[in-house]
């Protein structure tokens, strides 16, 4: 599935260069391609996050995390900037080249990864499969609490499409793509410095704890008025966010058996893909009716709030700590004895 979806967009991006090449190149191809992008990605990074765990030792999770992260913030960062400057250099087709050829090299790295093929005893994929995997889900509060702190976090404070008007209240258009970075700057710092992060065990606090720093954050940054105390304040969100998401993604891979990984990667997709959009759609709604700054503020006091209202009514989520939950202790014995060269005939 993985190198599938991988090929799949290194094709997506050929089409582009040939439009890029025509005499008269045109405008829907750009969003065919987008859109048949997020579905690729869609069907691989589930996948994609299926696999780290099978590959990676139980105690080495968390820092698996952080080096995945710390791809994507490399990339997020680094990609657009060096795009930008390769397309005013030499030109979109050029762009789309080097685009290529870069996914050619990641193919030829993914073929390289060992297989990790399901259980011989694994159900066919029905629908019945995927509703046991959301039952699953909704049946562990602390997975739940993953879920939800993210989505209410991101939809209350997602400011990101109020950036060029809050660049232009401050007088600082030139600030508009530092206003863009300045979260993935801060995520960025997060990660290289996340060593610490393999010494917390209670991760359902620890993912509170950054989702109120988050919004914090943003609410303060709706109140500066100086365009670097802004860029500061959003780096703090930022490397907030990247916190939660490193944990996030640890419970996950303590404590979800190897055959509901895909299922549930799904889900946390859905809730990754969704939250941020209507978070972006409620910033707008609210700025258009009240203004930018209180669009911005409202949205991060309102994460607060419902942040730590999660917390009171999913205890569990709260109390979660990875050396007494009878998941995350199942999953350890299991790899172990995985290790140790035992058969292992039931996970979960």
């Amino acid at each position: 599935m993985v190198l599938g979806a991988e090929a799949g967009m290194c094709l997506l991006i050929g089409v582009l260069l040939v439009n890029a090449l025509l005499p008269d190149p045109q405008l829907w191809p750009i969003y065919l391609v987008a859109g048949l992008a997020a579905a690729l990605d869609g069907l691989q990074r589930p996948s994609l996050e299926a696999m780290i765990p099978r590959l990676v030792p139980h105690d080495q999770l968390a820092a698996a995390a952080a080096v995945s992260s710390l791809r994507w913030q490399f990339g997020t960062i680094a990609g657009p900037a060096v795009g930008g400057l390769v397309v005013v250099g030499a030109g979109v087709a050029w762009a789309y080249a080097i685009d290529i050829a870069t996914f050619l090299v990641s193919l030829v790295a993914i073929a390289f990864i060992r297989a990790v093929p399901p259980r011989d005893d694994a159900p066919r994929p029905s629908v019945r499969w995927v509703v046991e995997g959301v039952r699953y889900a909704g049946s562990r509060p602390e997975l739940v609490g993953t879920y939800v702190v993210d989505m209410a976090a991101m939809f209350f404070a997602m400011p990101t499409a109020l950036f060029p008007f809050l660049a232009e209240e401050l007088g600082a258009l030139w600030a508009l793509g530092l206003l863009y970075a300045a979260g993935e700057v801060g995520a960025l710092l997060a990660t290289l410095t996340s060593g610490w992060t393999g010494r917390v065990h209670r991760h359902g606090r620890a993912i509170c704890f950054a989702a109120l720093a988050w919004g914090a954050a943003i609410a303060l940054a709706g109140l500066a008025w100086n365009i670097w105390l802004v860029l500061v304040l959003l780096a703090v969100a930022g490397a907030a966010d990247m916190v939660s998401g490193l944990f996030r993604a640890t419970i996950w891979n303590q404590t979800i058996p190897n055959s509901l990984r895909g299922r549930l990667a799904g889900i946390e997709l859905l809730s990754y893909s969704s939250g941020p959009l209507l978070g972006q759609a409620r910033a707008g709604g609210i700025a258009a009716l009240a203004g930018v700054r209180t669009s911005i503020v409202s949205g991060g006091l309102l994460c607060v709030a419902s942040v730590g209202t999660l917390a009171s009514v999913l205890p569990r989520f709260w109390a979660y700590d990875d050396r007494t939950n009878e998941h995350a202790i199942r999953q350890r014995e299991l790899r172990a004895a995985a290790n140790n060269g035992l058969a292992i005939v039931a996970d979960g």
